[in-house]
């Protein structure tokens, strides 16, 4: 066990009370362009002209070019000077808790230690695209702050939920809904003796794990690894990573689905015949989401089905190979459709939970789609055993819902 703190406190650069609902926004991520600029207009402060710069750039612009992240950089200096958003005098962690109707899961943010990622105590579970890493760097160096948090996870600890029942009897220091349907919450713990057992409680665990985020991350390390050159010191600010750790007992993992554009020249019962070669396949009159692992749903030809698979893997099976998702690819995608790698292959595309099944129907009831899986959510024990064992999951195996927001919290690279 080293002494290395996994989550440090930060003077986070956050909106002016009473200003966050104008600047709150979905994560970066989850739209185009397009719908990020329609998402922004007659929105002046909202984060999206940071963390999508290119809807202030003609239509067109790559959001890929230095002009946009120069603009990113703009942007959150006019932010600034305008006073939308403000710097904290002294470090905090901030306790944030995501509201999405019943569910409620309440964490903490702070600096994840970058160092503690390279040592393998920040542990991460799936590959990441360099294209989409340059990007991340690119816009840290732009706009010189991490904007866009990670998303982590650990487990529970009843010391800390008890802290964070303690901080939340205040009212919030920020609240905001940018229109997801999720209320975003936050309050700052500047008292010194909470910092300081906060931290002491990171640093004596085992391990933090990226739930979502890989990207960030790992740019997180690039970006540090290029000011060392110049700044060594560890406790310097490049030597954090923007973060939001919740419990793993309030984390919530949605099916993350499949559709596949065509079925590899077999007719529909030419393929329901290969499939019974290892499940069970059952007619359902009803949209079908699986209950337990090692079943799936399939949308054909306007019916649902059941799959059951005849052989489920062993309880002490990989950890890689005893994933739904890996199940699906080994006994389905591979064999019978021809898919070999799910991250390359155009005749597959990915569909999260939270557009549900008629949304999955729809696809394939578009006529662009041949079929639709849906898959029983993986486990975050899963997770936890993949990144344990210095595995890697599948492409697309975890939808994490509630989202993060944008703009409510950023750590400055001093």
């Amino acid at each position: 066990m080293t002494n290395l703190a996994l989550l440090r406190p930060f003077a986070a650069l956050r909106p002016a009370k009473g200003k966050e609902g104008e600047i709150a926004a979905p994560p970066y991520d989850v739209m185009n362009t397009t719908e990020a600029r329609e998402m922004a207009a007659g929105k002046p402060w909202s984060f999206l002209h940071v963390s999508r710069a290119e809807i202030d750039l003609d239509e067109g612009t790559d959001p890929y070019s230095n002009t946009v992240y120069a603009k990113a950089g703009e942007n959150l200096e006019k932010m600034i000077a305008a006073g939308m958003l403000v710097r904290e005098d002294r470090p905090h962690y901030y306790v944030y808790r995501a509201t999405m109707g019943e569910h409620v899961q309440t964490g903490i943010v702070g600096g994840a230690s970058v160092r503690a990622y390279e040592e393998g105590r920040i542990k991460k579970h799936e590959l990441t695209r360099p294209t989409k890493e340059d990007d991340r760097v690119n816009q840290i160096e732009g706009v010189n702050a991490q904007t866009g948090p990670v998303f982590l996870t650990y487990r529970a600890n009843a010391e800390l939920s008890t802290i964070y029942t303690a901080v939340t009897t205040e009212a919030p220091l920020l609240e905001a809904d940018h229109g997801d349907g999720v209320l975003h919450q936050v309050w700052g713990v500047g008292d010194a003796e909470t910092v300081k057992r906060i931290e002491d409680i990171f640093t004596h665990m085992d391990a933090l794990y990226v739930a979502d985020g890989h990207h960030r991350s790992a740019a997180a390390l690039r970006v540090a690894a290029t000011r060392r050159n110049e700044n060594n010191d560890p406790n310097a600010s490049h030597e954090s990573f923007l973060s939001v750790g919740f419990p793993d007992d309030e984390v919530m993992i949605l099916d993350y689905n499949r559709i596949v554009k065509d079925l590899n020249g077999l007719d529909t019962a030419t393929f329901l015949s290969r499939l019974e070669d290892a499940f069970t396949v059952t007619p359902s009159d009803t949209p079908f989401r699986p209950e337990h692992p090692a079943s799936f749903g399939l949308y054909l030809d306007g019916k649902w089905y059941a799959l059951a698979l005849k052989t489920p893997p062993n309880a002490n099976a990989d950890p890689v190979t005893r994933l739904d998702v890996s199940l699906l690819t080994d006994h389905i995608l591979e064999p019978i459709l021809g898919i070999g790698d799910p991250r390359t292959d155009t005749r597959i595309d990915f569909v999260g939970g939270a557009r549900g099944l008629d949304g999955l129907a729809a696809r394939v009831n578009s006529g662009e789609w041949a079929c639709a899986f849906s898959m029983f959510p993986t486990s975050l024990g899963d997770l936890m055993a993949v990144a344990d064992a210095d595995k890697i999951m599948p492409p697309k195996s975890t939808w994490f819902e509630p989202k993060l927001a944008d703009g409510l919290l950023s750590l400055v690279l001093d």
